[in-house]
């Protein structure tokens, strides 16, 4: 798939808004300006419960706060998923309000965890693709490869609890290994020109 940053727009599904790490590396590369971020009120919702339901949040405040935040820094990020559209999904069932929000903001991409629930036969017709964060990360850094590396040090810097960058990487490998090797290949080619 060809991708134009910054033209793309894409919808998070709540399965990767619920993973606080692989959450700000993809919020954070929207920021960049790396691709156009969407969700639906029925994702944020999703999100809301899961975090709850997983003890991700002790609170229903904190959830809150962290969609409030998330919604203050994308304020264009809001899409509709009208029933009638839902109604025309062909696609898991439980996930055809995302499928929805993707038509809907012309999405061209779909960034779940969860690929079973979005079979290429139901998204195709609608010129969508799902994708794992991590080859949806690994996508965006190789199309742009400082602005990604610039992402993740940054986000190292300004984790509540400051980490190394391996340390970060580390972390994210879980969800994100083919990323976090492109990352890591980087960061010793760098070292290695010294």
């Amino acid at each position: 798939m060809n991708i134009r940053i910054a033209t793309v727009p894409v919808v998070l599904d709540s399965c990767v808004l619920f993973q606080a790490m692989i959450r700000d590396t993809l919020l954070r590369a929207a920021e960049a300006g790396l691709y156009r971020v969407h969700w639906s009120q029925q994702i944020l919702d999703d999100t809301i419960r899961n975090l709850l339901k997983k003890n991700k949040i002790k609170s229903i405040e904190k959830a809150e706060h962290l969609i409030q935040e998330m919604t203050s820094a994308f304020p264009d990020a809001m899409v509709e998923a009208p029933p009638i559209l839902v109604a025309a999904m062909t696609n898991d069932t439980g996930d055809r309000h995302v499928v929805a929000a993707a038509v809907n903001a012309s999405a061209q991409v779909i960034v779940t965890v969860n690929l079973k629930h979005f079979l290429k036969k139901d998204l195709e017709p609608w010129g969508i693709e799902a994708q794992t964060p991590d080859i949806f990360l690994t996508h965006l850094y190789d199309l742009a490869p400082s602005l990604m590396v610039n992402v993740i040090q940054t986000q190292a810097q300004d984790c509540q609890k400051p980490v190394s960058v391996p340390e970060l990487l580390e972390k994210l490998n879980k969800l994100a290994p083919q990323f976090v090797s492109r990352l890591q290949s980087h960061f010793f080619m760098a070292a290695s020109d010294f």
